[in-house]
């Protein structure tokens, strides 16, 4: 007998849509906890910037892998699996539903469609060289060389993310083959979850824009800048230094840029972030998107979900 699939929920949709609010709230209703699937908020430190839940938004509900890794550590996508999936089982095995919530689309799908990191190709010198053009020619040039040989790839990730350009372009020179056909090949075989994925989403864009514009002033008003100040003069920020909010402050403190026109980058680039997060779920056809321009009202958004949930039959097999 083939041994049970764990059943996951996993509630996802780009930055400032509300995942957070919905995820703690339908852990409650169906007596589960959260396991976080951010980037960001897994590090220690940047609480405010990196928008990890206060303990009101947690709502009494246990929030897993977020701030339990130093800001100057390496993590990879394959250490984020090993990590989820270790707690994801131990929380299943307690009767509990977990439940994935965060923006992170790699991280996501590398989790849930069972990628390989075992056999990734690696070449350290390749790597090294890379990193050295990277730091002549620039992240902005390197992202452009991404677009060539990978345009699909170069439209999710990020040029100031010159760890994944870099990994993106040392896959294709080592393999002959895109990072997004080896990601594809890479997959370990079925799923060993029942998924119910719901989306977070807005149709007309501007009202999700609007929404990540009024975010930023409440997270610099609720002490985001200096939060960042520490941050930059520990100088020990690691991969946090890519953390949108938090680089976009740093004209600020050297003095070459005034607070507005810095709040103003974090605002465009959280934008930039957001269309990147669609671009990349968008070619996922498991998720059930709720669109919030269509439906206000937090109650109607929850019977919503948990019809999702009911027609997806992910706690079938918990039923007494």
């Amino acid at each position: 007998m083939s041994e049970q699939k764990i059943s996951l929920l996993v509630i996802t949709g780009p930055t400032a849509s509300g995942k957070t609010a919905l995820g703690a709230a339908l852990a409650e209703e169906y007596g589960g906890e959260v396991v976080s699937a951010d980037s960001m908020q897994i590090y220690k430190g940047l609480d405010i910037t990196s928008a990890k839940p206060s303990a009101e938004e947690m709502r009494g509900i246990p929030h897993h892998l977020i701030g339990i890794i130093e800001m100057d550590a390496k993590f990879s996508v394959a250490d984020y699996v090993s990590l989820a999936k270790e707690k994801i089982k131990e929380i299943s095995s307690r009767g509990k539903l977990p439940v994935l919530v965060g923006g992170t689309g790699l991280y996501i799908n590398s989790l849930i469609d069972n990628i390989n990191f075992e056999k990734a190709e690696t070449d350290g010198s390749i790597r090294e060289r890379l990193y050295a053009e990277a730091e002549k020619a620039g992240a902005e040039e390197m992202h452009r060389r991404l677009s060539v040989v990978d345009p699909e790839t170069a439209e999710w990730v990020s040029p100031n993310n010159v760890v994944r350009v870099v990994r993106a372009l040392e896959i294709c020179e080592l393999t002959g083959i895109k990072f997004s056909e080896y990601r594809k090949m890479s997959k370990g075989g079925d799923t060993v979850y029942n998924v119910c994925m719901i989306g977070l989403n807005y149709r007309d864009r501007e009202k999700l824009y609007d929404r990540i514009n009024r975010r930023v002033t409440v997270m610099a008003e609720n002490g985001m800048i200096d939060e960042c100040r520490q941050v930059y003069e520990n100088k020990k920020t690691g991969t946090l230094s890519q953390a949108i909010g938090y680089k976009e402050l740093i004209p600020y403190f050297t003095g070459e840029a005034d607070i507005d026109t810095c709040l103003n980058k974090i605002r465009q680039n959280s934008r930039r972030y957001a269309k990147r997060q669609l671009t990349w779920f968008r070619r996922d056809e498991r998720i059930n998107w709720i669109y919030l321009d269509e439906i206000n009202n937090f109650d109607e958004i929850i019977k919503i979900c948990k019809k999702i949930v009911a027609k997806s039959k992910i706690l079938c097999y918990n039923e007494m």
